[in-house]
């Protein structure tokens, strides 16, 4: 068993102002030390009036760790650090940082992400509108240039791929209301501590990629929502835990986009979404031939990029009974049935052309 061993930094402030922390702000990390300074700085910079932070760091050999003990002797809120021996993966560090916390909201910043300064204040009053809301999605702009849009919320292809609402937009004001959403991404997230006591944490077996996913629509399948708060704005180092160019994203983003299909998926949907599958590569494939879409990415090694989605769906089918017994057990805490799940989903549905011709 990977020992995880919290470690409560010497800042704490006063046990009376410890009982009323609302927020608990998690951050992951592996090997990503100047990324995380800078992360942790906007944290610190943060106007929100009563929050924790908490790093998770998994086994990072670049000095991570002493990097979060020495900026604790002045950060200006509590301060903790769960260390891993190994990488244990996005799902099961934030899982580890959900079970150490008792704050009322949870909220979620990749270590490539920096926070203006009123992003959690942002977030709390978006999720507070409503007790059924569940979620609350950011504005994630592109770091390298945040006249762009990253994501604004989630969308969605019927077989299972998802993409960030808004992904390559120039940020003119379209996204500028509190709205619903399909689920937040990952990268920057707020969730209620009540959802999670209800339907359980991350889904493990996901490791990265749509397991943000996966947590959301498994939320809204239990009958929580999700709004979008246009007002909480993160700046993201985009593809910076794998890298842009990795066949390993590749492969986990389509296996685990089968996974989240066999889990969640309506009965109807699933039955249809190897049609969708063979449009969306099709689609793909011609786009990558006009070197626009996903494949953009690797000029010189789409032959290798194509087998990493391949194996990618097929690596999936070792683990569709495993997703079978979750599906079932997952039956009582449903609250939307089958019509309701397949119309939430097409609601927002993302474009054919729009999931082929952008890059994530």
């Amino acid at each position: 068993m990977v020992p995880a061993i919290p470690k409560i930094l010497e800042n704490r402030p006063r046990p009376e102002l410890l009982s009323r922390t609302v927020v608990t702000a998690v951050v992951v990390n592996w090997n990503r030390r100047d990324l995380l300074r800078a992360c942790l700085a906007s944290l610190a910079r943060q106007n929100h009036p009563s929050f924790e932070v908490m790093v998770v760091d998994n086994g990072s050999s670049d000095g991570s760790r002493w990097l979060v003990e020495e900026m604790a002797t002045t950060y200006p809120v509590r301060l903790r650090l769960i260390t891993n021996s190994e990488n244990r993966g996005f799902c099961a560090s934030n899982n580890q940082a959900f079970a150490a916390s008792n704050s009322e909201f949870l909220a979620l910043l990749n270590n490539d992400a920096e926070a203006e300064p009123g992003w959690l204040t942002a977030l709390e009053a978006v999720i507070r509108t409503s007790d059924e809301v569940g979620m609350a999605a950011s504005k994630i702009l592109v770091w390298e240039d945040p006249r762009r849009i990253d994501k604004a919320g989630h969308l969605i292809y019927p077989d299972g791929q998802n993409r960030g609402r808004g992904t390559g937009q120039l940020d003119e004001g379209q996204f500028d209301k509190v709205e619903e959403t399909l689920w937040p991404d990952g990268c920057a997230a707020m969730y209620r501590r009540a959802m999670l006591d209800d339907i359980g944490g991350f889904d493990e077996d996901f490791f990265a990629y749509a397991d943000d996913a996966e947590l959301g629509l498994r939320g809204r399948i239990a009958g929580w929502s999700c709004l979008y708060a246009p007002g909480a704005v993160v700046r993201h180092h985009r593809g910076a835990t794998l890298g842009l160019h990795s066949a390993r994203r590749l492969t986990l983003i389509e296996r685990n986009r089968v996974l989240l299909v066999v889990k969640l998926f309506p009965w109807s949907l699933v039955w249809s979404s190897g049609a969708y599958y063979l449009t969306r590569i099709v689609a793909g494939g011609w786009a990558a031939l006009r070197n626009r879409g996903e494949f953009r990415h690797y000029p010189r090694r789409r032959l290798a990029a194509a087998m990493a989605v391949l194996w990618g769906t097929l690596s999936a089918i070792p683990m569709i009974p495993r997703m079978l017994r979750k599906r079932r057990a997952f039956r009582a805490k449903r609250r939307l049935s089958s019509w309701q799940i397949r119309r939430v989903l097409l609601r927002h549905r993302i474009p054919l052309r729009e999931i082929s011709e952008q890059a994530i």
